[in-house]
This record gives structure tokens, C-alpha cells and sequence, in this order.
């Protein structure tokens, strides 16, 4: 009988229990909820003016995606918060990752960016809402800033955190062989630091999207945040819960797309 090798003792000895049944759990937590949501609602535990019922919420969700609701059709709402959303998450990338790699390489730039980036890391978007509206008015613009800057910081932060990835092992060797500085920087450097640039990308989106109620609150007349604030200001609890699980859906859906960029981009995380 044949010993096994160092490399397989390794890989058992690190492999997570339960790893390949997560997605079954996962289906059986949500049908558990689900199953628990119809029946409080339907044996009259919850009052339908604090939770409406599954069939309610359907009922909603099938008439704004035909169109049939007393409103914008949900594709016209859905198209708005997306531009929005990812107007500013693109923005976002193209200036906050830029602003990460220029403090993780260079003491003089963490100097200028680290106190405004971490003074507005903590507020929470409401707190200079009003601000933005006094500046920039009620039209589109408000809207898309105040996103880009619930994006901003964790994108920035999670660049600067992933440029010290690189050992200096790796850089000295890349010297060795007579790279300059700049190749350093993109192909030493850089690929070390991507595995934190994308998670910091994941987790800017779902600030964005959890951001998109707020900005919508500033004179929109159509967006997922607007609905749902429309339907609260008429205690329309089911198209609230909907719009909810519809904004939380899409968000969990580009958060599958992200870790599935993720695994092409950096295919060697978590297995060094």
C-alpha cells in the first residue's frame, strides 16, 4: 500500500469539512425562511401591515415586472438604480485604486489621502447627504456622488492593503534580474496585490447598492430605492419587502459575478 505523498498530507490536512455541502445548506436555509415567512403570515401571527405574505409580495413582483402596477414597470427602475449604481462603482475604481497603490507605495501620498479617507470612512452616507444636495442640487449628480463615495474608501483602503502583498523577497529577486522600478510595480507588485483589490471591489458594490435608498431619496422619480421609499410613504409593506429581496437579489448576483471574476483574475488565491 502506497504512503501518500507531502503534498497530498498537505492538502488534506487543509481542506475545510463540509466545504462541498455548503451550497445544500445554503438552499435549505433559504427554504427554511421562506417556509417559516408563509406560515406566520398565513396562520395570522404577523399582521400584514408589519409583514406581508409571500403570495402578496409575488403578487406585487409579478404586476411591476408586467407592468401592470399602479407605477413605472420594474425593468424602468431596475435601469435607473444599475446606471446609477454602477456609475459611481466605475468611477470609483478608475480614481479610489489609483489613490490605494499611490499610499501603499509612496509614504508621501498616504500623507495627503489617509486622514480625508479615513475621516469618511466611518460616516454613514445620510450624515452629508444634505451637504451634497446644497452643493450639487437634486438632479443626477447628487445621486451618483453619493455613492461613489460609499464606494470610494473601501476600495482605497483594500489597494493600499493589497500593495503590501509582495514580499520584498520577490521584489529583490525581480531586481536581480534587472527589472526597474515601474516593472516592479506592474508585474510583481500589482498581481500580488489584485486578490485584495478584488475583494475590496465586492465589497464596494454592496456599499453601493446598500447606499442606492439614501441617494434615491434626493428628488428621484424613478429607481429600486425611490419604489421602495414610495410604497413605505403609503404603508405599502409588500412592495417594500419586494423591492427589498429584489435590490438584495441583484446585489447578491453581482457579488456571484465578482467572486467568479475573482477566480479567473486570481485563479491562485487561497492556494498558496
Amino acid at each position: 500500500m502506497s504512503k501518500p505523498t507531502t503534498a497530498a498530507l498537505k492538502t488534506s490536512a487543509f481542506k475545510i469539512p463540509g466545504e462541498g455541502s455548503s451550497a445544500f445548506i445554503t438552499t435549505v436555509t433559504i427554504a427554511a425562511f421562506f417556509a417559516l415567512w408563509f406560515v406566520s403570515t398565513n396562520l395570522g401571527w404577523i399582521k400584514p401591515i408589519f409583514l406581508p405574505s409571500p403570495q402578496a409580495t409575488f403578487q406585487q413582483f409579478y404586476e411591476y415586472l408586467t407592468g401592470t402596477a399602479n407605477d413605472k414597470p420594474l425593468w424602468q427602475h431596475f435601469l435607473a438604480s444599475l446606471l446609477r449604481v454602477f456609475s459611481a462603482f466605475l468611477l470609483a475604481c478608475l480614481t479610489a485604486i489609483p489613490v490605494g497603490i499611490a499610499m501603499g507605495m509612496s509614504r508621501f501620498w498616504r500623507g495627503i489621502f489617509d486622514p480625508p479617507i479615513e475621516l469618511l470612512r466611518p460616516l454613514p452616507p445620510l450624515a452629508y447627504l444634505p451637504l451634497i444636495i446644497i452643493w450639487f442640487g437634486i438632479d443626477e449628480v447628487p445621486k451618483v456622488l453619493l455613492i461613489y463615495l460609499s464606494c470610494f474608501a473601501p476600495l482605497a483602503m483594500a489597494a493600499r492593503s493589497g500593495m503590501r502583498s509582495a514580499s520584498q523577497e520577490q521584489m529583490n529577486a525581480a531586481y536581480s534580474m534587472g527589472a526597474s522600478y515601474s516593472q516592479v510595480i506592474w508585474h510583481v507588485v500589482l498581481p500580488a496585490a489584485m486578490p485584495e483589490i478584488l475583494v475590496g471591489m465586492r465589497i464596494a458594490i454592496g456599499f453601493g447598492w446598500s447606499t442606492l435608498v439614501a441617494a434615491e431619496m434626493v428628488a428621484a422619480n424613478v429607481g429600486l430605492g425611490q419604489m421602495v421609499l414610495n410604497a413605505s410613504n403609503f404603508l405599502r409593506t409588500d412592495i417594500v419587502v419586494m423591492g427589498i429581496i429584489v435590490i438584495g437579489s441583484i446585489a447578491f448576483a453581482f457579488d456571484l459575478l465578482m467572486r467568479w471574476v475573482e477566480k479567473k483574475v486570481v485563479p491562485w488565491r487561497g492556494r498558496m
